[in-house]
């Protein structure tokens, strides 16, 4: 790798001084910045202090050995997707067994075999290089959506309550993880074609002329362009079009019909609209819970919404109302 301004950083951990003492001569050789410790705790420690893009960790430290150290780096949010190596001189296929289900990326054995492990460290963190990009281009997306949303004073946190209900609600479902992670995500940027929309539209207190209806009813398909070339949103992309159908094919933009409806769509919608029933608006107060589930009934009746997810929404706030405060704090 070659020298550059800000050098990717390695966290290194071993308790054998002479071996620390080789790797890490080795890895600032090839221009990598390195944090060399000793043990696992201060292992954890650096992780706290430091942005690490790779860490190679020997299994047998005294104190917390490595797989330890690994469970830790993949259990937080903060440090899942760094990579982590586990050198080993163990050949127990229990202890590579354990190293798996820790989380580790890799595996090298000792005696350590210089090009070898250059070789894994380099393919690593250019793995790490590309997330770091798709990550970078995710939080644009939501930055963009955030933005979006500030433009009206009166819509301030409703991404983030949208974004608490809908994964609240999957989770009372029990839908599969990925479908609850892509509610959270569609939370936040299912609105984000409104960029396309002139503002003067966008922020109309008054009802909207036939044009400017057609104009507002792009935005799903124009957010599910925008949203389209990361391959981390593709559960989200179907909650960003479909989440202004209606039961009965009277929605936009494909005029589904019931169950040809995702199942995510109909969550974000019925939660979008108890949001917006039960926060304020300039032309009404917030609404009551009891009044809002009255008003989603009515519109159950006239072919909007589906009513199965209207009445497992308000059971999941009668039965746990702590849910609710989390979503307006």
């Amino acid at each position: 790798m070659p020298f550059s301004e800000t050098p990717l950083t390695i966290l290194l951990a071993d308790d054998n001084h002479d071996v620390r003492t080789a790797l890490e001569y080795m890895l600032v050789a090839q221009g990598y910045k390195v944090i060399a410790v000793a043990d696992g705790e201060e292992a954890i420690a650096a992780l706290g202090e430091n942005l690490v893009d790779l860490a190679l960790l020997d299994v047998l430290m005294r104190g917390v050995d490595g797989i330890a150290v690994c469970r830790h780096i993949k259990s937080q949010p903060e440090t899942r997707l760094i990579p982590v190596v586990l050198i080993t001189g163990l050949a127990n296929p229990e202890n590579r067994v354990e190293g798996i289900e820790s989380g580790a990326d890799d595996f090298i054995s000792k005696p350590l075999n210089r090009e070898e492990l250059l070789a894994r460290v380099r393919s690593l963190l250019k793995v790490k290089r590309f997330t770091d990009e798709l990550e970078s281009a995710e939080s644009v997306l939501f930055m963009l959506a955030r933005s979006i949303e500030a433009k009206d004073t009166y819509t301030e946190g409703h991404c983030d309550r949208l974004s608490r209900y809908s994964s609240a609600l999957a989770a009372r479902l029990a839908l599969p993880d990925d479908q609850q992670v892509a509610l959270r995500r569609a939370g936040i940027v299912h609105d984000i074609g409104k960029v396309s929309v002139p503002e003067h539209i966008l922020l109309k207190r008054g009802p909207l002329s036939a044009e400017e209806r057609e104009i507002i009813e792009t935005h799903p398909i124009i957010g599910e362009r925008i949203c389209a070339p990361l391959k981390s949103l593709k559960l989200v992309l179907p909650i960003i079009r479909h989440h202004h159908e209606h039961q009965d094919g009277t929605g936009y933009p494909d005029k589904l019909k019931g169950d040809q409806i995702p199942i995510t769509a109909r969550i974000l919608q019925i939660v979008d609209v108890f949001d917006a029933l039960t926060t304020n608006r300039p032309y009404r107060e917030a609404l009551t819970m009891e009044k809002a589930f009255s008003i989603l009934r009515e519109e159950c009746v006239r072919g909007w919404w589906d009513l199965r997810l209207v009445n497992e929404l308000e059971e999941l706030l009668q039965s746990a109302p702590g849910i609710r405060d989390m979503c307006m704090a």
